[in-house]
């Protein structure tokens, strides 16, 4: 395991905090170079100190130049961390339009533009690492919350799909799909957060070593949370019964409201 990422060149996008910060610190742990990204500057400068990384703080979106050049020329991992959470709706209603353009280029568009600059030269090289932080609302849904759990479907369809087209082309992909993590996005998903993740969260340093686990096992769905994998095959056998159960999730929600 520690030999994938020993000297690598490692990108974790939004690590100034949370996940990011934890994945980050893992992969220093382990011998990697490693540029810690974060639209907070000095938040990313601190993290960076603190594991002997790169500060290359910014948007996600528009990073990837400036993390190779200061990697040495190769990003070998890149880690699309950064995120955008609401709460969004509860009998009212979905979001706004200008919320809903925030998620989609965030949570879906900053992992595609990042996938166009690394292909070619993973590609030309037979290596690569692509490290999406999904979230288990991507496999299933989250109440309240519509425009993170359709964006998160789309990051996790996009992971899925960079993998099924170049496996054998060398790029490794993995998708973490975490349901709730003790960090700053979980405390901003208020009461619906509370009701259906407070009780199961987990901080984010299990979620960095459940993806070193399925790096050594070369797993691409990483699940920090193992029920949620009996929650995506109760969902797929009988969507209806799923369903129905959500919504008893949803009034519930509402009713504490």
């Amino acid at each position: 395991m520690v030999e994938a990422v020993q000297d690598a060149g490692v990108v974790v996008t939004g690590a100034g905090g949370g996940i990011g910060a934890a994945l980050a610190r893992r992969f220093a742990a382990a011998g990697a170079r490693v540029v810690v990204n974060d639209l907070d500057a000095e938040k990313a400068k601190a993290v960076a100190e603190e594991i002997g990384g790169i500060a290359v703080p910014g948007d996600a979106s528009a990073i990837v130049g400036d993390a190779r050049e200061a990697l040495g020329g190769t990003v070998d991992v890149y880690c699309a961390n950064a995120g955008v959470a609401f709460e969004d709706a509860g009998a009212g209603g979905p979001l706004d339009e200008k919320s809903w353009a925030v998620s989609w280029d965030v949570n879906v568009m900053a992992h595609v533009r990042a996938a166009h600059e690394l292909l070619p030269g993973w590609l030309e090289r037979g290596a690569g690492r692509f490290v999406s932080t999904v979230s288990a609302a991507g496999l299933l849904t989250m109440i309240g919350a519509p425009s993170y759990s359709v964006t998160k479907h789309g990051a996790y369809a996009f992971a899925e799909w960079l993998s099924l087209t170049y496996r054998h082309r060398g790029l490794k992909v993995h998708a973490i799909c975490p349901q709730g993590v003790r960090t700053d996005m979980l405390a901003a998903t208020g009461s619906a957060g509370e009701l259906v993740l407070q009780s199961t969260a987990i901080e984010p340093e299990a979620v960095a070593e459940a993806l070193f686990r399925g790096i050594e096992e070369d797993r691409f769905l990483i699940l920090p949370h193992p029920e949620v994998a009996e929650y995506y095959q109760a969902r797929a056998a009988d969507p209806g019964r799923w369903l129905s159960g959500m919504n008893h999730i949803q009034r519930k929600w509402e009713e504490a409201r």
